[in-house]
């Protein structure tokens, strides 16, 4: 496996069991490559739903658990993160990214089923 300024280059040579050895690399190339740029891509910058999210954690932390604002910081930072989940799973640049959306989506899912029980 050699690296180069267009990511890891690799090796195909039948490896011990006659299997190649790249297999396992280039299904983790293909699971984590951006399909426009190309370059491995596991977390960006923030958007602004992620943005929204982290605020209202920090503000409703700072808050304290008695805090007024508390239960809307809670509302508006979960409406946040499921956009944010949502755009990922339809826009995400890679499978990780739209499984990563996905996972997200879930966990709210089961927290809101949960808080309705």
């Amino acid at each position: 496996m050699r690296a180069s300024r267009q990511g890891v280059a690799a090796d195909l040579r039948p490896g011990p069991q006659g299997r190649e050895r790249g297999a396992d690399l280039n299904a983790i190339d293909w699971f984590f490559r951006d399909r426009k740029t190309g370059a491995i891509t596991i977390g960006q910058w923030p958007n602004a739903p992620l943005l929204i999210f982290i605020g209202c954690a920090l503000v409703g932390w700072l808050d304290g658990p008695g805090g007024r604002i508390g239960p809307y910081l809670r509302i508006l930072g979960a409406a946040a993160l499921a956009w944010w989940a949502v755009d990922e799973v339809a826009r995400g640049v890679n499978p990780w990214r739209r499984c990563l959306g996905a996972g997200v989506l879930a966990f709210l899912a089961w927290k809101l089923a949960r808080a309705a029980l």
